[in-house]
């Protein structure tokens, strides 16, 4: 794609499943490429469409300080202004998909608070290949969808430090970089490259649209009333 229009590539890919744009992919000859590991699961059934916007975090080598009470509130100021500052967040456009790769560790770098932070920014989802939400009875009754391996207790502090921003990761065996397209659903997270997201999008449809016409045949056999899944 010689120029990437985000606005663009969102509206092909709004209405399209997960199963769809893994067609899409198969048909353009990436067969072995874009779906994310099965071990990463969705915190709440949802689909949300997004634009990769990508951070790497490092597990944090330490010294952790020796201090408790008033002195470690002291402590954890500075490790977030400082150590795990997420940069990346003062960038979030709308329509972003937040990909982290926080290698593997067990931390909640994603909470009732923050996400709603990123979420008035314009952030609509978040992929993470370790722990990576916590507070997540508020979280779903926020809508804030998140696919992560497991869900975590801990904060930030003494378990990851913020490393950088913008550059390739690799979330459940699929390299993904900035303005790679990110479909998310039930049936899991599909990644497509950039450089041919509209060629995906258009077999996307493709079998999108067959398999609406097939299934309304049906739904009209069985006597039901079509819906906008059929429709």
């Amino acid at each position: 794609m010689s120029e990437f229009n985000r606005e663009e590539i969102l509206e092909l890919y709004k209405d399209l499943r997960v199963t769809d744009v893994r067609d899409g992919l198969d048909w353009v000859g990436y067969h072995g490429y874009g779906t994310v590991d099965h071990s990463i699961k969705p915190l709440f059934r949802t689909a949300v469409v997004g634009i990769a916007r990508t951070a790497r975090y490092l597990p944090y080598e330490g010294p952790v300080p020796m201090v408790t009470g008033d002195e470690y509130t002291e402590w954890v100021k500075y490790y977030y202004s400082e150590i795990c500052n997420d940069e990346w967040k003062n960038d979030i456009q709308e329509g972003d998909f937040i990909v982290m790769d926080v290698a593997g560790q067990d931390v909640g770098i994603l909470g009732s608070n923050n996400t709603l932070d990123f979420k008035s920014k314009g952030a609509r989802g978040y992929l993470t290949n370790g722990g990576g939400v916590r507070d997540t009875d508020e979280c779903i009754m926020q809508g804030i969808p998140v696919w992560s391996k497991f869900i975590s207790q801990g904060m930030d502090q003494t378990r990851i430090r913020y490393y950088e921003k913008d550059i390739p990761v690799a979330i459940g065996g699929v390299a993904i970089y900035p303005n790679d397209v990110v479909v998310a659903d039930g049936d899991g997270v599909v990644v497509v490259p950039s450089k041919v997201a509209k060629e995906v999008a258009k077999y996307a449809h493709q079998e999108l649209s067959g398999d609406k016409k097939g299934r309304a045949k049906l739904y009209e056999k069985l006597g039901w009333e079509l819906d906008e899944t059929v429709k």
